[in-house]
């Protein structure tokens, strides 16, 4: 018998960190491995950011912080939203955690009682579920495609949702597919939660400045529904502060609250120096950020013209975040070397056995017909790792 909990027993590892985690293991035996696996900017902290950071330790800012975090920082994060967003929120309606991720769990553990459902589009971010699984509730998958941007319709929604439906969980732009909603879009999807109350949204908005075509677009702008709406956010992605852990949510005061009391029994309050960081950054400015996203899509441009041009991939132009999630089944049952590929879980190790590029099986998150590169790397990088991937896939057969 386990000494360990069924909690954790039923619980997946991370595979986006088990694939870097090998592909760290291959570099340390001398093998010239390119990371596409995890979503981190490859860029530095900017600077002022960093200055921000020095000074709250030089004056000693090192103690315990609130647990909802400091209320000029909470401040900024209003600020923000308004500034932004056009969302109107107190500081009281703001938890900030030590992550997006937290931030996330907290929203889920406060929400959904064990039995009830938690809808969430297919692909998605491969923790979504397996915190619906941490709080005893049921994920509820809805599937979509490359052919349809992997967006949902509305019809999809309103067919996904019983009277056990408590959550809705989605990003925009998506991690994993780069996926973009318009306002029109998110418009839709409202008007049917409208008319279904008991409904609650976590709208998962991490990326927003990493997007390409319009103004970030969330779907708490519409005031029939905004008191159900969780919105997840931080400064990891558009800052390049992924290794600051820092997030937060933005709520109803109720759901505010409860995200407060959880966290104050888990990890209480996100690191002082952090949270120091956090306020420099949002009274700072976009400067940087829209430098960084300049070059992703510089980035995109050159990944998407070269993946469109290996035979068997089907791959789409993502509007937002940085990865690609091609379709990859014209490989599933090719052969190599004695080995079959069955699917993209064994396409990507493939891949990394055989081109030294490490990537993502689509099964983690929730589509197992496609696998996800993040191209959050140097050009050159990038185009000797496509060169790998084109040259392994052609030796399948």
């Amino acid at each position: 018998m386990s000494a360990l909990s069924n909690r954790i027993n039923n619980l997946s590892e991370s595979a986006t960190i088990k694939m870097a985690k090998m592909g760290r293991e291959l570099a340390a035996k001398g093998v010239d491995v390119i990371s596409l696996s995890f979503g981190e900017p490859d860029f530095h902290t900017p600077e002022h950011i960093k200055e921000a950071a020095k000074q709250a330790m030089d004056k000693n800012m090192t103690y315990y912080t609130p647990v909802a975090g400091y209320p000029d920082l909470r401040k900024a994060v209003v600020n923000k939203l308004k500034t932004e967003n056009g969302l109107d929120y107190e500081p009281t309606d703001i938890v900030v955690s030590t992550g997006a991720k937290q931030a996330i769990a907290n929203a889920v553990l406060c929400l959904v009682n064990p039995g009830e459902e938690v809808i969430i589009p297919t692909p998605y971010w491969v923790s979504y579920s397996e915190v619906v699984k941490l709080a005893e509730g049921v994920s509820v998958f809805i599937n979509t495609t490359v052919e349809q941007n992997f967006k949902i319709t509305p019809a999809q929604l309103e067919a996904a949702i019983t009277p056990k439906t408590k959550l809705f969980m989605f990003s925009s732009p998506c991690n994993p597919t780069g996926s973009v909603y318009s306002k029109d879009e998110l418009e839709g999807l409202a008007k049917v939660f409208e008319k279904n109350p008991h409904v609650y949204i976590l709208s998962d908005e991490i990326y927003e400045h990493i997007n390409y075509i319009d103004k970030h677009e969330s779907i708490a702008q519409f005031d029939y529904i905004k008191d159900r709406v969780v919105i997840i956010n931080g400064w990891s992605k558009a800052f390049a502060m992924t290794g600051w852990r820092i997030g937060y949510t933005a709520s109803s005061k109720e759901i505010a609250t409860a995200c407060d009391k959880m966290q104050g029994q888990i990890t209480s309050g996100t690191c002082s120096i952090t949270q120091r960081a956090g306020v420099a950054a949002y009274e700072g400015g976009l400067e940087t950020v829209l430098e960084m996203r300049k070059a992703f899509k510089k980035r995109r441009d050159i990944v998407y013209k070269l993946l469109s041009e290996i035979d068997g991939l089907q791959v789409n132009l993502p509007d937002g975040a940085f990865y690609f999630f091609p379709n990859v089944t014209s490989f599933f049952g090719k052969s190599y070397n004695g080995k079959t590929i069955n699917d993209s879980d064994e396409l990507s190790i493939f891949l990394l056995e055989e081109a030294h590029v490490a990537t993502v099986g689509g099964d983690s998150f929730g589509d197992p017909t496609s696998i996800r590169l993040s191209y959050a790397a140097a050009e050159d990088k990038l185009i000797e790792a496509v060169r790998r991937i084109k040259e392994a896939l052609a030796k399948l057969s």
